[in-house]
């Protein structure tokens, strides 16, 4: 007997997987967004590897990810560097992920800036208590103006 589910195409999977789970059906739609192609301003070229869609964005290798770099003249800072709406600083050790972070944020993807250090919770407490330490100074500042 034959398994229905083994010789489904996958796209077929996906559009019954998609019909019954919203979230999913979302998501599908979100990385099947088309990503408008960078050129280079030497020849006005577009490189192979560049992602087509959100998806291939998120499939693209360390490999490519430098290759990326390279062709658009943010690996080795020339003349040329500067002149892309968005130039970033490349580093060929950087982990994949502050590559794609990078690449991302230069061909225009919103959430790919800079991650924001988040606090820990004692510096967290400390800000607090200094903060009702400088409040309770102002409070007695006031109360104790007449004396001054």
């Amino acid at each position: 007997m034959e398994n229905p589910t083994q010789n489904a195409k996958p796209a077929q999977l996906a559009e019954r997987r998609a019909a019954k789970n919203a979230a999913f059906r979302e998501k599908l739609r979100q990385m099947a967004l088309p990503l408008a192609p960078l050129v280079q301003l030497t020849t006005g070229e577009v490189h192979p590897s560049f992602p087509g869609t959100l998806l291939n964005f998120w499939l693209l290798t360390d490999a490519q990810l430098e290759e990326l770099a390279h062709f658009y003249h943010q690996r080795t800072p020339c003349r040329w560097t500067f002149h892309y709406p968005c130039p970033i600083a490349w580093a060929a050790r950087m982990p994949l992920e502050e590559k794609r972070r990078r690449i991302g944020r230069f061909i225009g993807l919103r959430g790919c800036e800079t991650p924001i250090r988040l606090k820990s919770e004692d510096e967290i407490l400390d800000e607090a208590r200094r903060a009702r330490i400088a409040e309770e100074e102002d409070v007695l500042r006031g109360k104790l103006y007449w004396y001054r």
